[in-house]
């Protein structure tokens, strides 16, 4: 396993739709882990293939608890409910935070290592950082969703209004 460069804004392959996963193979697992490490000693709690310079859809999550790490492959959104705003920040934004309004729920379809589909069902903080993931997959950046930006600072004393 090996840590990962993480891209940074104005990188163009954040912004860019990425291709499909056809191989799954060694290589993908290797890149699964690769990006979970990263996401890991980056304090992360998601991190999408095209944050790591990679043109694939593929992106892991994990918000440490009972799911543990999620693997998503080619995933397809197929049904949301509610909304929630909330602060997300993003690893390729370091320092920079803002209050994006998602759906509370999501119904994903998405393909697992070995290529097998599955369904998972999320609500609440595990939606919001699946859609986030999702988003980048498809070139959309969370600042591009942001209604008010918060500072550091803000954030650290819990001030929000």
């Amino acid at each position: 396993m090996a840590q990962l460069p993480i891209v940074c804004y104005p990188d163009a392959i954040l912004e860019k739709k990425c291709e499909p996963v056809t191989q799954f193979d060694k290589k993908l697992r290797k890149l699964i882990k690769d990006m979970h490490e990263t996401m890991i000693a980056a304090d992360g709690v998601g991190l999408a293939a095209p944050q790591v310079g990679i043109d694939l859809q593929v992106a892991v999550v994990d918000i440490e608890d009972e799911h543990g790490l999620i693997t998503l492959i080619n995933p397809v959104i197929e049904d949301t409910k509610g909304s929630e705003t909330d602060i997300e920040g993003c690893l390729s934004f370091p320092g920079l935070y803002g209050q994006v309004t998602r759906s509370s729920y999501v119904k994903v379809k998405a393909q697992d290592v070995k290529g097998r589909f599955f369904i998972l069902k999320a609500e609440g903080f595990l939606a919001r950082a699946i859609q986030h993931e999702i988003d980048h997959l498809h070139g959309v950046l969370f600042t591009s969703k942001v209604e008010q930006y918060v500072s550091e600072e803000e954030l650290e004393m819990g001030e929000m209004s």
